[in-house]
């Protein structure tokens, strides 16, 4: 089932390349080393509007498209919050800051709320009832990771390992990357395939004439 899981999500993004030769190689909007487009006052499940602007002090920024309705996402928790403890603590130059878009019932912020308190979530959990910053980052899976540089450029984009069970990672993508990244290098993968469920986005549909 994992196996059949990982070939459609990576057929998917070759389609994606298809369409979008000028974007990235499994992303249809961004490339590696465009500008990060900026989300501003944002609700977040601690009562406070979040901006990009607002990390001024932190040179590397983590974004990650997420949600509570997929299991992947939901396989994926304990590792994000793993990891922010380990490179985005209140002293690090790193932040991570997790959004989430979609707007099914078991995705608005009252349930955003409980699940970030019963997890401990130790990044801000956003949300955007637009959607419009996951259209911006042509974001479409969760969970999904950028890393924006200090200059608040993209300098990796994808997924966080290769598995959605973490006994069974074989290879880490997002570590590595920022790695590299806080060295002053170019991460070896900069772009890599994200697993996870689609990102609900709302179709607008067409009236009828």
């Amino acid at each position: 089932m994992q196996k059949t899981f990982i070939v459609i999500i990576v057929l998917i993004a070759i389609l994606f390349q298809a369409d979008f030769a000028t974007a990235g190689k499994y992303n249809p909007v961004l490339s590696i080393g465009d500008a990060a487009p900026a989300w501003k006052n944002l609700p977040g499940v601690d009562g406070k509007k979040h901006s990009l602007s607002d990390l001024k002090s932190k040179h590397y920024v983590i974004l990650v498209f997420t949600c509570l309705s997929c299991d992947v996402a939901r396989d994926y928790e304990d590792r994000i919050i793993a990891f922010t403890a380990k490179h985005a603590g209140p002293k690090s130059l790193v932040a991570v800051v997790a959004v989430n878009v979609n707007k099914i019932p078991e995705d608005l912020p009252p349930q955003m709320k409980k699940r970030a308190k019963e997890k401990g979530y130790n990044f801000p959990f956003l949300y955007d009832e637009t959607q419009q910053i996951a259209k911006d980052y042509g974001a479409i899976f969760t969970p999904e990771f950028y890393v924006l540089n200090k200059d608040r450029k993209v300098v990796y984009m994808g997924g966080m390992d290769n598995n959605s069970s973490a006994d069974q990672v074989t290879e880490k993508y997002l570590e590595p990357a920022l790695t590299a990244i806080l060295a002053g290098k170019k991460p070896k993968a900069a772009e890599t395939a994200a697993i996870g469920c689609i990102i609900r986005l709302e179709r607008k549909r067409r009236r009828k004439k």
